[in-house]
């Protein structure tokens, strides 16, 4: 039944935002444009949303933007691939805030008994976030930071 299709985006108006329809009640909606997400459970009151929004950092929370039309809630997307990198929202507050992107970088063999995997004893990871090098992209500009750690081409 999965059925994907690029739409205009309804919080930036960007044309790069992906609707892919799982079923025929739900609908995941990814936007490159903004870098915002929702889908058809992100609703007041639906306990889907409940969860996430109980879960999140609280400018997460701030930067919620809720569609007029659908009444979808978009939230900033955390993109964390392991041996890429990671994109974030990351600032003080809703006016004051941006696209944090960070490089992995490989554990040497030597460091890897620094670096464990959580709830999994004896196992470690094979590369580690480059929190030191982050590098911290405007509002608009969520492509640049994924083309930053090699998701998309520079």
């Amino acid at each position: 039944m999965q059925k994907e299709e690029i739409v205009d985006c309804p919080k930036s108006g960007g044309n790069l935002c992906y609707k892919i329809q799982v079923t025929p009640e739900i609908q995941n909606f990814q936007s490159l444009s903004c870098g915002f997400w929702t889908n058809s459970f992100m609703k007041e009151g639906h306990e889907f949303y409940q969860t996430q929004i109980e879960t999140l950092p609280e400018l997460y929370k701030d930067l919620a933007w809720t569609d007029p039309e659908t009444g979808l809630i978009w939230l900033p997307q955390t993109l964390n691939i392991a041996d890429k990198g990671m994109v974030f929202a990351n600032g003080t507050n809703s006016q004051n805030w941006g696209w944090a992107a960070v490089k992995a970088i490989k554990v040497p063999k030597k460091d890897k008994k620094k670096y464990p995997i959580p709830g999994k004893p004896g196992e470690f990871m094979e590369y580690r976030m480059d929190m030191i090098n982050m590098k911290t992209f405007k509002e608009r500009d969520y492509m640049d930071a994924l083309s930053y750690i090699g998701i998309l081409p520079e």
